[in-house]
């Protein structure tokens, strides 16, 4: 999940890039909703921000996030696979399970693309101040490939060769082998929901990836954010003319 930490330093990389002394003064925000009544699955900031733990006017900060991810291959609005791929690592791979997996789960409509709300609801989940009960729950999804409602030996063991493979790291069958009965050492080939919930409250570190700092506060961390998107929105409606 760290990998996540390298999207949002990537996309915010041009912070430091002059903006326009009128701009930076009267900053108007409101513009950016306008603009993005215009893309697809767009939804209000404010419902957005009543249901995630982002302020409106950090969700709309986020929309440049969003704009140039959705526009990095394809400028449809929409992020594909391949995009969310190369904001993960900077530059098109191969199948990789470890996005794969994740942009499963940022898909909530489960129709191969991210929309926008997708987005800041998924994102929402790494927020430091979600409540932990979002995390544990995407957490047990990830590691539930079946959708089983359980997760199993055979797909943590799956996942693990997948992630040890694209990792280039090297494991003998023994030890990996150890790893899974540590992990179900309760008898059983699989662990429920609740059984889940009481391994990651008992031993909370394992949710540490689960949690961006840098999604704290998105204005003061990525300035461009904001800036961006208002010079953005002059350019795309002439406003500032």
């Amino acid at each position: 999940m760290g990998c996540g930490q390298s999207l949002l330093q990537f996309f915010g990389r041009d912070s430091n890039v002059p903006r326009s002394n009128h701009l930076m003064a009267k900053p108007k925000v409101h513009t950016v909703s306008k603009r993005l009544k215009l893309g697809v699955g767009y939804e209000d900031p404010a419902i957005l921000a009543a249901q995630t733990t982002f302020k409106a006017t950090e969700v709309e900060d986020l929309y440049n996030l969003f704009k140039k991810l959705s526009s990095s291959l394809i400028d449809d609005g929409v992020i594909h696979k391949e995009e969310f791929q190369l904001a993960l690592f900077r530059t098109q791979v191969p199948e990789n399970f470890f996005s794969n997996r994740v942009f499963d789960l940022f898909d909530l409509k489960k129709n191969g693309v991210i929309e926008f709300g997708e987005f800041i609801r998924s994102l929402s989940v790494f927020h430091p101040n979600a409540p932990f009960e979002d995390k544990i729950d995407f957490a047990f999804r990830f590691y539930d490939l079946r959708q089983t409602g359980y997760i199993e030996r055979e797909d943590v063991k799956k996942m693990l060769s997948n992630l040890l493979e694209e990792s280039e790291l090297h494991l003998t069958d023994d030890v990996v082998e150890s790893i899974l009965d540590e992990t179900f050492s309760n008898g059983s080939k699989r662990i429920s929901r609740e059984e889940w919930e009481n391994l990651v409250k008992s031993s909370p570190f394992l949710m540490q990836y689960m949690t961006l700092p840098y999604l704290q506060d998105i204005t003061t961390t990525f300035p461009s954010f904001r800036y961006n998107t208002i010079d953005d929105v002059h350019e795309d409606t002439g406003a500032g003319q």
